[in-house]
């Protein structure tokens, strides 16, 4: 059984008998997509994780793409019917959204088990584990024989728009110079899957010899890394001509570490 972001008024905090629970079926995954309380934030969907495998996209509480202006989002190019819809209710409908984009991507929407979105996003829960990490969507039942704990709650980001999944990596840059400058670092990454946009991986203080981390969510699963591109720029015209470059770039898959 998959529920999509299933309906937090009425049913959240009732019996088991009332709601969706995992005694329900042999294998309950769930989507959580509008979790945020009812009263003040319209939040349709139930936050508590109630199947053997909970899945809270992006937090589960805002999506990226629902806070466009209501004018955009109701042209869409879904069409006004459609753009109508997702303007009322467009967090509670990425649920259904995200489950027939995994139909398409089944190595897509890959959820790390964590204590909580923070976490994931500060750089916990990072690779997958030996055992893998459940896909969100329809290929979630893959995972049915591996789960351990009595509840399972699992994070992932995605894209604004359809194609929605995102595959994460880590990128851990060392930087070459003479002299710290302030600006920006972008990467992209190339491989035999296919290659990233420019993504930025630091921003602010740029110190020769120093090692900055971060997480990239890219648009493509690119299989193994053939080549990163590194650009960096300063902030504003600089009569020095600061020079600045990459002593050495990791890129590490969550996927399979």
């Amino acid at each position: 059984l998959s529920g999509l972001d299933p309906a937090q008024p009425y049913f959240q905090g009732t019996p088991i008998e009332v709601r969706l629970d995992k005694s329900d079926a042999e294998f309950v995954d769930v989507i959580h997509t509008d979790s945020a309380p009812t009263i003040p934030y319209l939040g349709f969907g139930m936050s508590p994780a109630i199947g053997h495998l909970d899945f809270y996209p992006n937090g589960g509480k805002q999506m990226p793409g629902c806070g466009k202006n209501p004018i955009s989002q109701v042209v869409d190019l879904d069409g006004i019917w459609e753009g109508t819809r997702d303007f009322v209710a467009c967090n509670h409908l990425r649920s259904y959204k995200y489950y027939s984009d995994s139909i398409i991507y089944p190595d897509g929407f890959l959820g790390y088990s964590c204590a909580s979105y923070d976490v994931f996003e500060r750089e916990g829960c990072f690779p997958c584990p030996k055992e893998g990490c459940p896909n969100m969507g329809h290929f979630a039942d893959k995972f049915k024989g591996k789960i351990k704990n009595d509840f399972v709650k699992l994070y992932l980001n995605t894209g604004e728009a359809k194609d929605f999944p995102l595959w994460r990596y880590k990128v851990t840059v060392t930087l070459s110079g003479k002299s710290k400058v302030k600006g920006y670092v972008n990467v992209a990454l190339y491989g035999s899957g296919g290659n990233t946009r420019q993504h930025q991986v630091i921003k602010g203080t740029l110190q020769p010899d120093k090692t900055y981390t971060s997480f990239i969510d890219a648009e493509v699963n690119i299989g193994a890394v053939t080549k990163v591109k590194f650009l960096w720029n300063n902030n504003w015209i600089n009569p020095t001509f600061p020079k600045l470059g990459a002593a050495t770039i990791t890129v590490q898959s969550g996927e399979n570490g």
